[in-house]
C-alpha cells in the first residue's frame, strides 16, 4: 500500500523546485515582452510572434518528454534525474535569453527567437518531470492538495521576488544600463534556481509506481489519454486560463507605464497581488475537503474573472480601486491553482483505475502542453493587440492604444477565466470517485507487490 503522508521536510524540498521554476518563468512571463520591445529594441509584433513560435515548439516537445520520462528507470526514479541533470542548461539559457548582443534588426530577432526556444526546451525537460513527481509522491488526493499548496506558496514566493525586485535589481546592477541590469538580475535568479533544484532532488521520494506487469505501449497510452473525459476538460481549462495569465502578465507593465503613468509602481502592484495569492493558497485544501475540487474551482473562476473585468472601469486616478479589485481577484483565484494540478494527478489515477495502465508523465506533459499552448497564444495576442492598437514604444500613446492595453489586463482575461466554469461543469471526478479509486488502486498494488 502506498504511504499517504508526506513529511514537512519533503513538502518544503519539493516546493523549492517551484520557486526555482518561477524565478525564470516569471522573468519571462512578466518582463520578457517588455525587455524585447523597450530594452532590446524588437518590435511588438515580432516579439509576440517569437513567443508564439517558441510556445508551439515547446508544445511539440512536451509529450515527447512525458513519454520518455514514463519509460525512464534509474536508481533515482523516473522523474528526479531530470531535475538533477536539467538544472545547469536551464540556468545558462536563462542568462543567454536576457543577453543583448548587437546583431542588427534581423539578427536580434533571430537571436531572441533561438535563445527563447532553447530556454523553453530546457524548462520543459526539468519542469514537466518536476510536476509529475508530485503525483507519485502520494496517491491521496487531499495530501496532494496539501503538497501542491506548499508548492504554490513557494512558487508564488518566487513570483513575489521576481515581480517585486526584478526592476529594482536591474536598475541597481545596471547603473543606467538596462540591458546589463536585466542580465545580471537573471544571473542571480539562475544561480538560486540551481541550488533549489538540487534540494528538491535530494529531499523527494517517488512512491507510486506503475504495475511491474505493465507492458510499454505508447499507442494504448495515448488512446486512453484522449478517452479520459476528466483530463480533456482539464486540458481545455488549462488552455483558456493560461491565455488569460499570459495576456495579463505581459500587458501589466504597459498598463502602469502608459495608462497610469506610474511605471515604477508596477512592482508594488505585482507584489501586493502575489501576497494576496500566497495568503489565500492555504484555503485550497480545507475548501476542497468541504466543497470538492470541482466546485471550488468553479466558484474561484467566476469570482476572480468578475473582479478582473471590473479593473477596466477604474480611471487613471483610481489606483486604490485597481489594487482592491486585483487583490480580491487574486485571492479568489488562489485556491484553484493547486487544485488544477491535484485534479490532473487524479485524472492519471482515473486512467489507471479504468484501464489498468499508469502513464503519469504523459498525463502531465499533455496537460502542460495545453497550458503552454494557452501561454503562447496569450503572449502572442498581447503583442498583436498592441501592434493593432498602434502602440509605439517609449512614446505617448493614443486612445486606441490605451484601450487595447486596458482590455488586455481586465475584460479579455476576465471573460476567459469565467468561461472555465462552464467547462468544469462537465468534470466527472467527484469526492466519492476519488475515494473509491484510491481504495481499489491500493488493493491492486498491494496484490501485485
Amino acid at each position: 500500500m502506498t504511504s499517504n503522508k508526506i513529511s514537512i521536510k519533503e513538502k518544503i524540498g519539493y516546493s523549492l523546485g517551484d520557486t526555482a521554476s518561477h524565478f525564470v518563468w516569471d522573468m519571462v512571463g512578466f518582463w520578457l515582452l517588455f525587455f524585447y520591445t523597450d530594452v532590446y529594441g524588437i518590435s511588438a509584433a515580432a516579439a509576440g510572434t517569437i513567443m508564439l513560435v517558441a510556445r508551439f515548439w515547446d508544445m511539440a516537445i512536451d509529450p515527447v518528454i512525458g513519454i520518455i520520462s514514463d519509460r525512464t528507470n534509474t536508481r533515482w526514479g523516473k522523474f528526479r534525474p531530470y531535475i538533477l541533470f536539467g538544472a545547469i542548461p536551464y540556468a545558462v539559457l536563462a542568462v543567454l535569453t536576457f543577453t543583448t548582443p548587437e546583431f542588427g534588426v534581423t539578427g536580434k530577432i533571430l537571436y531572441a527567437g533561438a535563445t527563447y526556444i532553447l530556454l523553453m526546451t530546457a524548462y520543459a525537460f526539468i519542469n514537466l518531470p518536476y510536476s509529475a513527481l508530485g503525483a507519485v509522491m502520494t496517491d491521496d488526493t487531499y495530501e496532494r492538495a496539501g503538497l501542491n499548496t506548499y508548492r504554490f506558496i513557494a512558487g508564488f514566493t518566487g513570483q513575489f521576488i521576481v515581480t517585486g525586485l526584478a526592476l529594482t535589481l536591474a536598475e541597481f546592477f545596471g547603473g543606467g544600463n538596462k540591458a546589463q541590469g536585466f542580465q545580471y538580475t537573471i544571473f542571480l535568479f539562475a544561480g538560486l534556481s540551481l541550488l533549489f533544484f538540487f534540494i528538491t532532488f535530494k529531499t523527494c521520494k517517488e512512491r507510486v509506481q506503475p504495475s511491474k506487469n505493465q507492458v510499454n505501449s505508447l499507442k494504448e497510452d495515448v488512446r486512453n489519454l484522449f478517452r479520459n473525459k476528466a483530463w480533456i476538460i482539464l486540458a481545455l481549462v488549462g488552455i483558456i486560463s493560461f491565455i488569460m495569465f499570459a495576456m495579463q502578465n505581459a500587458a501589466i507593465a504597459y498598463y502602469f507605464k502608459y495608462f497610469l503613468g506610474r511605471e515604477n509602481n508596477v512592482q508594488l502592484f505585482n507584489v501586493v497581488g502575489t501576497l494576496a495569492l500566497i495568503v489565500a493558497l492555504p484555503l485550497s485544501k480545507p475548501l476542497a475537503k468541504r466543497f470538492g475540487n470541482k466546485n471550488v474551482f468553479i466558484g474561484s473562476s467566476l469570482i476572480s474573472g468578475l473582479f478582473f473585468i471590473l479593473i477596466y472601469i477604474a480611471g487613471i486616478n483610481d489606483l486604490i480601486t485597481i489594487y482592491v479589485f486585483n487583490i480580491i481577484a487574486k485571492m479568489a483565484y488562489a485556491p484553484a491553482v493547486p487544485l488544477l494540478w491535484t485534479m490532473i494527478a487524479d485524472s492519471a489515477d482515473y486512467g489507471e483505475w479504468k484501464t489498468g495502465r499508469r502513464a503519469t508523465g504523459l498525463y502531465f506533459s499533455a496537460a502542460v502542453f495545453a497550458q503552454k499552448a494557452g501561454w503562447g497564444i496569450g503572449a502572442a495576442i498581447a503583442g498583436w493587440i498592441l501592434a493593432i492598437s498602434s502602440f509605439t514604444p517609449n512614446a505617448v500613446q493614443n486612445a486606441t492604444a490605451i484601450t487595447g492595453i486596458k482590455l488586455l489586463v481586465s475584460v479579455i482575461p476576465g471573460i476567459l477565466y469565467m468561461s472555465c466554469a462552464i467547462f468544469m461543469l462537465f468534470y466527472n471526478i467527484d469526492t466519492k470517485t476519488t475515494t473509491l479509486m484510491k481504495k481499489e488502486l491500493d488493493a491492486r498494488r498491494e496484490q501485485l507487490s
